[in-house]
């Protein structure tokens, strides 16, 4: 005959005093991301919430279109994430990228698609990957450095999205070299007429969009 279960009365049971605040800012957390491995992610939580990470978190919910595919791959809300995940180093390693790629549950094609366009090693530069980054959620490079400064801005969301002059000069430098196609007197050219109308040394979406609106129509 099996002993009978224990029985625990509420003065046996010892609640850690900060586990209810813990799962409840788990519970908001899971909610906004929308995880589709809600296991996976959920580890990836824990494991950066146990070493004082950024974690792998939305700044807000975002509802799929309706006519969305379940599986979008990257969003500006995931590379987001992982931009603040990797954005304190210069150099990250795949192995590093990987583990949080899968963490977040993306496609793996997508990702060796975008090392294989950056022609990167081992040893990846983080600034370079967010740029094609970027440039798989636009298609153009106009578009993709319009996602870059939605992502690297210190604006709060609706703002300008400024970003340093030099932060975009690299990457629009990066993006166009990639693409072949645009002479080099253009692209000096072009971040000559920009630095020109920043203000304060810093690049909002409207002020480049414009002028390269201005340089095609010429």
């Amino acid at each position: 005959m099996p002993p009978p279960e224990t029985m625990y009365c509420a003065q046996q049971i010892n609640i850690p005093p900060e586990l209810p605040d813990i799962l409840k800012q788990f519970t908001k957390a899971a909610i906004k991301t929308q995880p589709r491995d809600v296991l996976q992610w959920a580890t990836d939580y824990f494991s950066a919430l146990s070493k004082d990470q950024d974690l792998p978190v939305k700044e807000r919910l975002k509802m799929p279109v309706a006519t969305q595919k379940t599986d979008t791959g990257l969003t500006p809300g995931l590379l987001k994430i992982l931009h603040k995940q990797f954005a304190p180093k210069e150099i990250i390693t795949k192995e590093e990228l990987l583990q949080k790629w899968k963490d977040l549950c993306l496609p793996i094609e997508q990702l060796d698609t975008i090392l294989a366009l950056g022609n990167f090693s081992e040893n990846i530069n983080w600034m370079q990957f967010s740029a094609l980054g970027c440039s798989a959620l636009g298609g153009t490079i106009t578009s993709a450095l319009k996602h870059a400064c939605e992502i690297l801005t210190e604006d709060p969301e609706g703002g300008a999205a400024q970003i340093p002059f030099d932060t975009f000069q690299s990457l629009y430098t990066y993006l166009a070299h990639l693409d072949g196609e645009i002479p080099k007197e253009q692209i000096d050219s072009f971040l000559h007429s920009l630095e020109e109308e920043c203000q304060g040394g810093m690049v909002q979406p409207s002020k480049f969009t414009s002028l390269h609106s201005a340089e095609k129509s010429e």
